[in-house]
């Protein structure tokens, strides 16, 4: 599947690090560096821009060696890029850590993927079928 991108970063385009990757590594695009204080959070643009097709999405994850080390997350995870959206991809990170953590220009940020999407129609009714689950959720099935 092809998804246009304009890059008006100085880093190179993001890509597959293996044959067997979900997500594409997308790097900060930043004059500046940013702290972002413990509990603190940064949109972070990227310089990217998308055009994909009706029945996509690109979801914006975090990435897990840098949630790891630096305890730092995507805020909205997984943040989405909707089709038709035109603008800067950007990236809500949040600093769960203890200490600040310094952004830097082309640090690998988080990651995207593409994931195919269906719009539905919703019918409203007034009563659901029954399943033998019914109403639990929130650990009803249990811990192990």
């Amino acid at each position: 599947m092809l998804v246009k991108i304009t890059n008006k970063s100085n880093h190179p385009l993001p890509q597959y690090e293996t044959a067997g990757s979900s997500g594409m590594d997308v790097r900060a695009n930043l004059d500046d560096a940013v702290t972002i204080p413990p509990l603190g959070r940064a949109l972070i643009k990227t310089g990217l821009y998308l055009e994909m097709d009706h029945g996509l999405e690109c979801q914006v994850r975090p990435r897990s060696g840098f949630a790891l080390k630096k305890g730092v997350t995507v805020l909205n995870s997984p943040g989405t890029v909707d089709a038709d959206y035109r603008g800067e991809v950007g990236v809500i990170l949040i600093n769960l850590s203890a200490e600040n953590v310094e952004i830097q220009d082309g640090e690998r940020i988080a990651q995207l993927v593409f994931c195919k999407v269906e719009q539905v129609s919703l019918q409203e009714v007034k009563v659901l079928s029954d399943t033998e689950r019914g109403e639990g959720g929130f650990g009803s099935t249990g811990n192990k």
